[in-house]
């Protein structure tokens, strides 16, 4: 968040023609510090215990004012949120041997207007996607450890205003891009709304914000359980929102349509990070009260997450928006490990999350690079239509080698990542009952195969069309991200146990 602010004093005093390579070593440098001190974190709640950041001078936690809780699954997610982030940093910075970037020069300008091809025309550069993509990691990070709904609430708005700012940033198709961030912001205020709500009954409950006291008044409170149950029921709703869980991710196919790519891939991959991490924390704690009564509704947006994932993404010819609707499947994936209320439920989705983010990133980082051209050759924006992706494995054998190991980590295949990420969360719900919602989600994880392997078929058993598709040189940094995300996707496939004992270590909440 220092960095952020330095990000915005970057804009006013530091010279135009400086401005971006400043920015960037800034942006990176902050994330790679802030990993150092987390791991440094780690180390010291591992032997000293968990704490509360926010304590009375007699150490017991205060109430009514904001809390975070540095314990280790709050700093196991800040840890996968920073290693993500750093990456989609790398490709957020990248451009093209054109020159051009994925942002506009002025995104205050009106599409198609005067004063926009002025400022195209003259190179400027929008240079505050960093301090803002820096504000929205910062939120991410005090999302996954807000103990307290007044904090959580605050951290919610800094992770989400800056990505409502940055999704109409894109470069190309202007107004597709405007648009999309409309429809986030609207919706997103709804998903503000219910948690507003929500907080409002648990407070009418307990008398408090803070998670530990309104665990101890579901022993001590009697008669008002209805508040309890509406109350969780709300702020989950808020929740579910970040995630794109059905019915609540109508902004999602558009926003990841829309938003410039290397955005798209960092909101899809931290947004989701953070608000799983959050909603964990918030179940296992608060929500335990509730459990049986909202376990009905949680098995319903479960199945209707993953059937509309998959059924709605096996019709999608925008690669952006079939990698939107792949997104709400896993949502779907993951909430069978976030609903199994277990030790392990919490490992599992630590574990899918990594796997999902890397595969993310890179699969983004790779569509900035596959760009179409006109008749005469000249580089136009980016291919996200599938048809022109066919015979990507001819023209340029590493990147779709490359996506191929994403889309294979996204289907689940044995070797891969998301093969063990399936597997740890469909093991933590079948040892907590959920027998059921796992069988529906092993038949619609073998369904949203057919859309990665299509796009497969398109990259290497189908001829190039000649005209109309290319793969553009970069000054590097994304294919630096692509390839150590692609390494350890197979990787982590193949030896998966460090990382499953690490966040075995991962399970239990500070209250």
């Amino acid at each position: 968040m220092g960095a952020a602010v330095i990000g915005v004093l970057i804009e006013s005093f530091v010279p135009r023609r400086g401005r971006r390579a400043t920015q960037i070593i800034v942006s990176l440098v902050a994330v790679a510090s802030a990993l150092v001190a987390v791991i440094w974190r780690w180390t010291v709640v591992s032997s000293d215990g968990a704490t509360s950041i926010a304590q009375g001078v007699d150490g017991t936690s205060l109430t009514g004012i904001g809390t975070l809780a540095e314990d280790g699954p709050g700093l196991t997610f800040q840890l996968i949120i920073l290693v993500s982030a750093f990456f989609a940093f790398l490709v957020i910075a990248d451009r093209t041997e054109t020159g051009e970037g994925s942002f506009a020069a002025s995104a205050a300008s009106q599409p198609g207007s005067m004063d926009e091809r002025e400022v195209t025309g003259a190179g400027y550069q929008q240079t505050e996607i960093f301090p803002l993509a820096l504000f929205a990691t910062g939120g991410m990070l005090a999302f996954t450890m807000a103990a307290d709904l007044l904090t959580l609430f605050i951290a919610l708005e800094a992770l989400s205003l800056p990505l409502y700012v940055l999704t109409a940033t894109a470069r190309r198709r202007r107004s597709l891009s405007q648009e999309a961030a409309m429809k986030y912001f609207l919706l997103g205020a709804f998903s503000s709304a219910f948690f507003l709500m929500g907080a409002a009954f648990l407070y009418g409950f307990s008398g408090a914000l803070d998670y530990k006291s309104i665990a101890g008044a579901m022993i001590t409170t009697n008669g008002m359980d209805m508040l309890l149950i509406i109350g969780v029921a709300l702020v989950l709703i808020g929740m579910l929102f970040k995630v794109g869980a059905v019915p609540f991710h109508a902004w999602t196919p558009d926003a990841y349509q829309g938003a410039p790519t290397p955005i798209t891939g960092f909101m899809a991959a931290g947004t989701k990070i953070a608000a799983f991490a959050a909603m964990l924390r918030f179940l296992y704690t608060v929500g335990r009260g509730a459990q049986w009564d909202i376990t009905p509704v949680m098995w319903t947006i479960i199945i209707l997450t993953m059937l509309v994932g998959t059924v709605v993404g096996l019709i999608q010819t925008d690669i952006k928006r079939l990698l939107a609707y792949s997104s709400i499947a896993h949502a779907g994936f993951i909430l069978i490990g976030v609903n199994a209320f277990s030790a392990d439920g919490i490992s599992s989705v630590a574990f899918y999350l990594v796997a999902y983010a890397i595969a993310t990133v890179g699969a983004f980082g790779i569509v900035t690079l596959v760009h179409e051209t006109d008749a005469e050759g000249n580089i136009l924006g980016e291919a996200t239509a599938l048809s022109k992706w066919k015979g990507l494995g001819k023209t340029n054998p590493m990147l779709a080698t490359a996506m191929t190991i994403f889309l294979l980590s996204f289907a689940g295949i044995p070797l891969t990542s998301g093969f063990m990420g399936k597997f740890a969360v469909f093991s933590a719900g079948v040892a907590s009952g959920e027998t059921v919602l796992v069988v529906i989600a092993v038949l619609a994880s073998a369904a949203t195969a057919f859309f990665y392997f299509r796009l497969i078929v398109l990259m290497f058993f189908r001829e190039p069309e000649g005209e109309g598709t290319a793969t553009v040189a970069s000054e590097g940094m994304s294919i630096v991200a692509i390839v150590v995300c692609a390494i350890l996707t197979v990787l982590i496939g193949v030896f998966p146990q460090p990382l499953f004992d690490f966040l075995a270590q991962a399970t239990v909440f500070m209250l």
